[in-house]
């Protein structure tokens, strides 16, 4: 049996991210037009940006274990471009983030704790079905 440290990522992802477009709700309506970060000059140009960050952040979850908002933001954060100062980080939306936890809370793959958001079986049996899959093509 394999699992999501066997497999590429973004072979992870992408095939994550086709399955959640299958389970999950429709994304919030303001996914299509608002930026991801601060950092960012324009909103997402794929129009499954949703689906992906959502199966990016339950591996995060999956690999780093209880994992708060704060923390992905960071993760998800990047670098703004200034005209003098270039080397400033800025944090990725939080609601976006926020929201997209919501959702897989919902379909019971992420649950809330004290320390954070933690993946529960039924999340960690879906990443792993899809690695086992990745693996036999």
């Amino acid at each position: 049996m394999a699992s999501i440290y066997d497999v590429d990522t973004s072979k992870l992802i992408d095939e994550a991210a086709k399955k959640l477009k299958d389970v999950m709700k429709a994304p919030p309506a303001y996914v299509t037009y608002v930026k991801s970060g601060a950092g960012r000059e324009r909103p997402p140009k794929d129009p499954d940006f949703w689906y992906i960050r959502s199966a990016s952040i339950l591996r995060q979850v999956y690999v780093n274990g209880p994992v708060g908002i704060s923390r992905l933001r960071l993760r998800y954060g990047n670098r703004k471009e200034h005209v003098i100062h270039k080397k400033h980080s800025v944090r990725a939306s939080g609601s976006i983030i926020q929201d997209s936890l919501k959702a897989l809370e919902e379909l019971n793959y992420v649950k809330k704790t004290k320390k954070g958001r933690e993946i529960t079986a039924s999340g960690r049996s879906f990443m792993d079905k899809i690695s086992n899959s990745i693996i036999k093509t």
